[in-house]
């Protein structure tokens, strides 16, 4: 009965950008706050769940995201979390494909329209894997609102799948997106040098130079402390996201270089280890915001777009195009658990494509126009193309 009577404009929905995420030094590490300032329960007791099934905190703190998400929009639709159904999951997914994203990935005034596919779907995953948490423990609705493939359906899809095959069709699940197919970006040589122009401070020359030449994440590289620098072998250590091992990475000497002009001029508080640290006092660990910011403004002086996570693509890049490099090798530098994911980047992007048929066109138009026989065509030649005897 709800289905025929709740109609909502989502479209013209306003959810206002209630409670907040505060990160804490007890377990799970980050809080969920409503808009009184109250910590979520439901919500803090499934994180807590996270934690105990070794996620990391960076996957943690995106689940308490995407949770405070749909408590805001539960708020503005005036439903309690544990009486939602696949009514609002679906107004919900609606919301997310209307709203206004600016810049800064903050819901605003302008910007592009709606959420990227691969959002929307990653909120899906944790609203399910959120009912599914409270439901084991006989709370919230009977029914998980977010709907799967089929009834019953709770693994997720190649959870366990071969690396050694290929990955089959399935059907989506509803509500869920369309992903477009992962074609990995990255910086022309110039583009890159026009970066590394804007950039006003040796600090942010130093991690544009590290990026590119480790393939390190944003994280892996922020985290970076003094005592994981090794000048003397040129290279860094970093955690990775996946199993949070320490890895030691070889980086280029340039990069060395900028990160000791930083250095030089640096005044480092007394037990602060943090090798990136911002510019003005107080001084304190650089953060993933304070880095995109400076990133922003380079893009604004240039009117570019890039993002971090391009730099990655570009470090793939260069290395997959030296042919001393092995695939192997790259997939070790990046850290990926799958060969497969690695293959990506043996794609050629667009600028690489083009490229390359122009200079097809520019050898065909070389090559003489094709004659025809001499002698002209046979009959049977022509009776064949014009389906009848030719007539004199």
């Amino acid at each position: 009965m709800q289905e025929e009577v709740v109609v909502r404009d989502v479209a013209s929905l306003t959810v206002p950008r209630v409670g907040r995420i505060e990160r804490c030094a007890a377990v799970p590490g980050v809080v969920v706050l409503d808009a009184s300032g109250e910590v979520i329960e439901p919500v803090d007791r499934f994180l807590r769940s996270l934690v105990a099934g070794d996620l990391a905190p960076t996957t943690v703190h995106s689940y308490a995201t995407a949770l405070l998400r749909w408590w805001r929009f539960l708020a503005a639709v005036e439903i309690a979390w544990d009486q939602a159904t696949r009514v609002e999951v679906r107004d919900f997914v609606l919301w997310l494909r209307a709203a206004r994203v600016g810049t800064t990935g903050r819901i605003e005034m302008g910007g592009r329209v709606g959420f990227a596919s691969a959002t929307i779907n990653h909120n899906l995953t944790v609203l399910r894997c959120f009912y599914d948490d409270r439901s084991a423990v006989g709370v919230g609705p009977i029914l998980n609102p977010v709907p799967s493939v089929r009834p019953g359906d709770r693994e997720r899809r190649h959870a366990h799948h071969n690396p050694m095959d290929g990955f089959s069709s399935h059907r989506r699940a509803p509500l869920r997106q369309k992903e477009p197919s992962r074609i990995p970006g990255g910086l022309s040589d110039r583009s890159f040098d026009e970066l590394f122009a804007a950039m006003s401070h040796d600090r942010d020359r130093a991690l544009l130079a590290f990026f590119v030449s480790t393939g390190a994440r944003a994280a892996e590289l922020l985290g970076l402390t003094v005592d994981r620098v090794d000048v003397g072998r040129q290279m860094i250590g970093a955690f990775r996201k996946g199993d949070g091992r320490l890895q030691w990475m070889p980086a280029s000497g340039d990069a060395f270089v900028w990160w000791r002009l930083y250095e030089q001029h640096l005044q480092r508080p007394s037990g602060e280890d943090a090798v990136w640290l911002t510019r003005r006092r107080p001084f304190r660990p650089l953060t993933y915001a304070g880095l995109r910011r400076v990133l922003q403004r380079a893009n604004d002086r240039l009117g570019t777009a890039w993002t971090l996570h391009d730099l990655r693509h570009t470090a793939a890049r260069r290395m997959i195009s030296d042919e001393s490099v092995s695939l192997h090798d790259v997939q070790w530098l990046l850290g990926h658990r799958h060969l497969s994911t690695t293959a990506i980047y043996l794609r050629p992007d667009d600028d690489e494509v083009i490229a390359t048929i122009r200079r097809h066109h520019a050898n065909d138009a070389t090559r003489p126009p094709p004659q025809p026989p001499p002698g002209g065509y046979r009959a049977e030649v022509l009776e064949t193309l014009l389906g009848g005897p030719v007539r004199e």
